[in-house]
C-alpha cells in the first residue's frame, strides 16, 4: 500500500493511493488508520516527505562498487552517520546549493522509515518495526566531506536529505532497481540486492546504539555513479515499486 503524507491546513495529514485518487485517512501508518469516504487528486496536494523523523541514520559505503570508485574498503560492519532533521526536504522541493561547496552531488538510497518505538532488537525482528519504505537523495558537499574529515556538515545541510513522494509497506526492499537520473539522463542503475548490509541486519544493527522511534528514517547507501549537480539541474531518485522522488536544485536565497 502507498501513503502519502500531504499538508492540510496548518498541519500534516495522510492518505492512500488508489488508481488516479488520493483517499484521505484517519489516523497515520505508525499508529493506525482508518479511510475516509472521499478522495482528492494527486495534483491538488501539497507533497509533504513521508515521515517528521527525530533523526535520519546513514549507512555510508553500503555498495561494493561504490566503495571501489571511493577509494575506501567495504567495511566490516555499517558505517553509520547522522543528518538533523532540518536536512529533511519533500518531493518537488528545492535543494539548496548551499554557497559552502563548489562540489554537491547526488546518491540515491532506498530510506526504511520506522513504525515502532524500537531498542536492541534481533536480526529476525527488525523487519516487525518498520513501517515501509521510499526514496531518498543523499545530497553530499563532497568537497567538505573530503575536507572536513568527517561528514555531519558535508551531508547535513539544510535540504541535503530530499524524501519521498511515498511510504510504501508490503514490499521486500531486497531486489529493488534503485536509479539516478540527472536532467532526465541515467547516472545510477542498481539493485538494492547488491546492498552488503541488507536491510533486516542495519535496523538489528542501528538499534543497538540508538532508540528508534515511529517516523525515524535509515538510508542504506548508494551505489556506484555519483556524480556533482549545478544550480538548475533536476535530479530524480527512482526505486522499484516505490515511485520517483524529484528535486529541483537551486541557488541560495
Amino acid at each position: 500500500m502507498k501513503f502519502v503524507r500531504y499538508q492540510d491546513g496548518s498541519s500534516a495529514a495522510w492518505g492512500i493511493i488508489e488508481g488516479n485518487s488520493v483517499v484521505p485517512v484517519l489516523g497515520d501508518p505508525f499508529t493506525g488508520w482508518t479511510r475516509s469516504n472521499r478522495s482528492v487528486a494527486p495534483w491538488d496536494l501539497h507533497v509533504l516527505p513521508p515521515a517528521a523523523p527525530t533523526k535520519v541514520i546513514c549507512v555510508g559505503l553500503n555498495y561494493k562498487l561504490h566503495a571501489e570508485e571511493s577509494g575506501m574498503e567495504i567495511p566490516k560492519e555499517p558505517m553509520l552517520f547522522l543528518k538533523p532533521p532540518t536536512a529533511v526536504i519533500g518531493h518537488e522541493e528545492g535543494v539548496i546549493y548551499s554557497h559552502l561547496t563548489t562540489r554537491l552531488d547526488y546518491e540515491c538510497e532506498l530510506a526504511i522509515i520506522i513504525g515502532k518505538t524500537a531498542h536492541r532488537v534481533s536480526v529476525d525482528d527488525a523487519l516487525g518495526v518498520v513501517a515501509g519504505y521510499t526514496c531518498a537523495n543523499d545530497i553530499s558537499a563532497r568537497d567538505l566531506q573530503q575536507q572536513d574529515g568527517q561528514w555531519a556538515r558535508a551531508k547535513g545541510m539544510d535540504t541535503f536529505c530530499p524524501l519521498g513522494p511515498v511510504l510504501v509497506n508490503e514490499i521486500d526492499p531486497v531486489g529493488l532497481r534503485i536509479q539516478t537520473k540527472l536532467n532526465g539522463e541515467t547516472k545510477q542503475d542498481s539493485n538494492t540486492a547488491d546492498m552488503v548490509f541488507k536491510p533486516d541486519f542495519i535496523v538489528h544493527y542501528v538499534s543497538q546504539a540508538f532508540t528508534l522511534f515511529p517516523g525515524d528514517v535509515i538510508i542504506t547507501g548508494t551505489p556506484s555513479g555519483i556524480g556533482p549537480m549545478q544550480v538548475g539541474d533536476r535530479v530524480e531518485v527512482l526505486i522499484d515499486n516505490i515511485g520517483t522522488l524529484a528535486n529541483p536544485i537551486v541557488a541560495p536565497e
